[in-house]
């Protein structure tokens, strides 16, 4: 996969102010207040950056967090994990692994077969239906 790499003026054009808020500041955007929370339709999960291929909905689960969230990502190597110490808590943030964008965060308390929740930002998601 070719890594995208824009300059953050490039970035501030190509996204609205919360994409830009929360891929590349890695912000938050409110619980239940995400397009795509409830999204119930057949289809795949695309960075809102780059249009990487992240997720399906056949591993989308209601987690009641308030964010769409995910038991597992699409493909190895399609996000990245890292340690995130801000706000005085221990995580692990997810990033889209072709342009680095904040996507949410992974947690270990979701439903088997993984046992992961991928809770994501809606505004850092565009989901594209399934053809056919």
């Amino acid at each position: 996969m070719e890594h995208l790499n824009l300059s953050e003026s490039e970035w501030r054009r190509k996204l609205t102010p919360e994409q830009y808020h929360v891929l590349r500041e890695a912000g938050t955007e409110r619980a239940f207040a995400g397009a795509l929370t409830d999204n119930k339709a057949d289809g795949l999960y695309r960075c809102a950056a780059c249009a990487n291929e992240l997720f399906d909905s056949a591993d989308k689960y209601d987690s009641g967090s308030g964010w769409p969230s995910f038991t597992q990502p699409l493909a190895e190597g399609s996000v990245t994990d890292h340690s995130d110490r801000s706000h005085g808590m221990v995580r692990t943030e997810t990033r889209c692994a072709r342009c680095d964008s904040h996507l949410g965060h992974v947690f270990p308390d979701g439903p088997p077969p993984t046992g992961l929740r991928y809770c994501m930002n809606s505004v850092a998601l565009e989901f594209r239906p399934r053809k056919g």
